[in-house]
């Protein structure tokens, strides 16, 4: 029993320990309080804290909805994801809410100014088919940000393979500058430079369904951030 009581009272000293340097250098522990703090933008998927787990679901045929924090320039973030095998999901990075009147995105796709609200530009893809890690030029360009930057050597098999179905997945993603780099489960999983966006958005995504499916439901634990100088 003692001995018990004195391995319990050293792991709690560890931990305290361990916080308290990542606390010295910079890191914020999102969620952890049970606070749902940010704005829900662009659809009507419902966010809420369980235990220091961020769980968004599904609202029947809700589009593409987001919980949005910041804005940020440079910064590292980490946290574990698991998702619904019918689901897939993304967490936007340096992206931009549309203001009503705004002309239509360079690069973007049809051309058409977006719907006022609506959250675009770099997304680090959640999913179980194999494109988890890359980055998605959401509601803008509609496509990789591996092909748009020629990058697309990083998408190695071990790259579209890191994510583990129906399991928590380690994820981590630095943007300095004109960087951007993701790793799932310690893999890399993305590394391309573009300038076009220095400053935005962080949004946890739940993607739009069909009427009449779902509900599902995307859970992000452990979610770490600090800015970067």
């Amino acid at each position: 029993m003692k001995l018990r009581l004195s391995l319990g009272v050293g792991f709690a000293f560890v931990a305290s320990l361990l916080l308290a340097e990542e606390k010295e250098s910079g890191w914020q522990h999102w969620f952890a309080d049970g606070k749902l703090d940010g704005q829900v933008v662009s659809g009507t998927a419902s966010y809420k804290v369980e235990d220091g787990v961020l769980v968004g679901t599904t609202t029947d045929g809700s589009p593409n909805s987001f919980l949005v924090k910041g804005p940020y320039k440079d910064f590292e973030l980490q946290f574990e994801v698991k998702v619904d095998d019918d689901l897939n999901s993304g967490v936007q990075v340096r992206s931009h809410l549309a203001k009503e009147g705004d002309a239509a995105q360079e690069g973007s796709k049809d051309g058409k100014p977006l719907p006022t609200g609506r959250l675009y530009g770099p997304q680090c893809e959640i999913a179980v088919n194999g494109t988890a890690g890359d980055f998605y030029d959401e509601a803008r360009r509609g496509t990789w940000w591996s092909i748009l930057t020629k990058t697309e050597s990083v998408r190695s098999h071990a790259a579209k393979a890191a994510f583990k179905k129906g399991e928590w997945n380690l994820y981590r993603i630095v943007v300095k500058g004109d960087h951007y780099q993701s790793w799932i489960n310690e893999v890399p999983t993305a590394d391309f430079k573009q300038p076009g966006d220095p400053e935005g958005y962080i949004g946890f995504q739940v993607h739009g369904i069909k009427k009449g499916s779902g509900p599902f439901q995307v859970r992000w634990k452990n979610v770490k951030f600090r800015e970067l100088k």
